[in-house]
């Protein structure tokens, strides 16, 4: 495996992030004990879940499961980078009491507390905001991030959706504040079919040291050798990807996509990973294995070396926006 530092910190992490999003809804619990087996033995040493995985009236459970691995082997715990979110609605039902959720200094203290009972630890290691608050200043936000650094129950910070313009306000806030090292990562949404993070998020993640840390590096499953697989296998896309293909632009995007890796011998969700490792910016990709294989799969994408011609016809297939402010001005 190789690491490298997460955004400014001197934190090293793995340079692919281990997803637990499956565990529980699609993974069973001995399952996924097995998978963060194999991950942590192939040298992954950071995880990526959030309080409100499992959904519907399980959330909460993914934490759980992962709560109950530390508690079999206690010694794991060390070497894990552990990284969990706050934000979403924990009522099962959807209907949140006031102060349940979002990032008021109230709910961020009572999100800890569950979250760490729930996986089993005295502290987490990055403590990520799922999602943008509108409602609440970011010095009340950073008020209850000093508190629990100073409790010891968190160490780092780090956003998920932000848009560039609240990464910057958030560190600038932190800057006057002092005291506080402010963001140090941003979980977005960055694929080879999903640029638009290039134009302002990449670049303000760059500006404040964030490192990057790219979800559904598949984009659902599109980029990972769909159309082959129906071909061969008559297994149908399902959900984002199925909504994808049904664009015939899109879809004509995708099929020269895998004629072009097929031509290079490179399986198209190893590409995919690959492609994000090269990119400026990027600590690494969220995998979310739903089985060993899968994570096998994305394993061999970190020693995978893709030639310039290859990123040259992936860039002409799937171009970028370009940079901003030129991608939608003069």
């Amino acid at each position: 495996m190789k690491y490298t530092q997460l955004g400014r910190t001197g934190l090293k992490v793995s340079r692919l992030v281990l997803g637990t999003m499956n565990f529980g809804p699609q993974t069973d619990e001995a399952d996924s004990h097995a998978i963060m087996d194999a991950a942590l033995d192939a040298g992954i040493n950071f995880f990526d879940t959030a309080n409100v995985y499992g959904w519907g009236e399980n959330k909460g459970r993914t934490e759980s499961i992962i709560g109950n691995w530390f508690a079999k082997n206690p010694e794991h715990r060390d070497k894990v980078v552990l990284a969990t979110k706050v934000y979403g609605n924990m009522a099962a039902d959807g209907d949140a009491w006031p102060n349940h959720d979002k990032l008021s200094a109230l709910n961020i203290r009572r999100a800890v507390d569950a979250s760490l009972k729930r996986l089993r630890t005295d502290h987490i290691d990055v403590y990520q905001f799922h999602h943008v608050d509108r409602r609440t200043p970011f010095e009340e936000i950073w008020q209850a991030v000093d508190v629990l650094v100073q409790q010891g129950k968190i160490l780092y910070v780090g956003s998920s959706n932000f848009p560039g313009y609240k990464i910057a306000q958030a560190n600038e806030i932190a800057a006057r504040r002092g005291g506080t090292i402010g963001l140090v990562s941003e979980q977005c949404l960055y694929n080879l079919a999903e640029r638009r993070a290039e134009m302002e998020v990449i670049p303000a993640a760059q500006d404040y040291g964030l490192g990057v840390i790219p979800w559904s590096p598949l984009h659902g499953g599109l980029l990972g050798g769909v159309i082959k697989k129906e071909v061969e296998g008559g297994r149908r896309a399902g959900g984002r990807a199925a909504d994808s293909l049904a664009n015939t632009s899109l879809r004509a995007q995708v099929q020269a996509y895998e004629d072009l890796l097929d031509k290079h011998g490179v399986e198209p969700g190893e590409a995919a990973l690959a492609w994000l490792l090269t990119r400026p910016g990027v600590t690494g990709p969220i995998v979310g294995p739903r089985t060993a294989e899968q994570l096998a799969s994305a394993l061999r994408a970190v020693e995978l070396e893709l030639s310039e011609e290859l990123l040259t016809g992936l860039d002409e297939i799937f171009p970028g926006p370009g940079p901003s402010p030129e991608a939608f001005a003069w």
